[in-house]
């Protein structure tokens, strides 16, 4: 598989980490529209995965647990596509919140948690003709936001680690796609007041991506924005993230 072409989504078997609501369940969803053969279904509670169409196989998968995971690249040996967006967001700063449980959470989900099924699935896929990874990530991987440090912390780690990987695998021709977007319209996001994006359009995007052989979708205009921004981001963007941060302005609302 030349990565400039792409992976053509119809017909083939992928897998979705956090499947069983908002942004997993979109992905699922949208792979069903275009046409896959099955797709697993992989949460940590397989009793709240929608099995309405009779391709969604529930898989019982804690990415966390490396034993999980090596077992579910046993049972899903089949994959083309591995969506990696399981994810966890705490919305803790560094220094105010009472200890790092909640920085350590965040690092073994978003970026150690990612990290363990892409080793269990990298050989899966090279015996698939390369196929592709796609890692959900954030536009907070370029910029940190206090009021969800440790979040941002795990989110730009886990875009060092995409863009490591899209190396590293390479010569067995996967692809690897890294879909970064700012606010969405999931449960994770529903007390923020600003303006998201719907799931099902990042979905779609991250899937448009896939098809044509793109390594980084930017999902909206903030994302498109930041990533911009960054050779200049001590002038354009700290200086109103410390105004927010003095002012106790959070954008999650109690």
């Amino acid at each position: 598989m030349d990565e400039s072409t792409g992976v053509h989504i119809e017909g083939i078997t992928a897998l979705v980490t956090g499947a069983n609501r908002g942004l997993g369940k979109a992905f699922v969803q949208e792979l069903l529209d275009r046409g896959v053969q099955k797709v697993y279904a992989a949460a940590r509670d397989t009793d709240t995965v929608d099995i309405s169409d009779e391709r969604v196989v529930p898989v019982r998968l804690d990415i966390t647990s490396a034993d999980a995971v090596e077992s579910a690249a046993h049972r899903c040996a089949d994959v083309s596509l591995v969506i990696n967006n399981a994810g966890a967001m705490l919305q803790t700063p560094f220094l105010a919140a009472p200890d790092t449980s909640s920085a350590r959470i965040e690092m073994e989900t978003n970026y150690f948690g990612t990290l363990t099924m892409c080793r269990a699935f990298a050989p899966v896929l090279a015996d698939h003709d390369g196929g592709a990874v796609v890692n959900i990530l954030s536009v907070v991987s370029w910029y940190a936001v206090p009021f969800n440090a440790s979040y941002c912390a795990s989110k730009s780690a886990e875009w060092a680690l995409t863009n490591a990987l899209r190396v590293e695998l390479r010569a067995q021709g996967t692809l690897v796609v890294g879909v970064h977007a700012g606010f969405i319209d999931t449960d994770m996001a529903a007390t923020v007041a600003q303006e998201k994006i719907s799931p099902r359009d990042v979905a779609a995007q991250g899937l448009e991506a896939v098809e044509h052989g793109r390594p980084e979708v930017l999902t909206d205009e903030w994302t498109r924005h930041v990533k911009a921004s960054v050779l200049t981001d001590q002038s354009t963007l700290y200086p109103d993230i410390q105004q927010q941060w003095d002012a106790d302005d959070s954008p999650w609302q109690a």
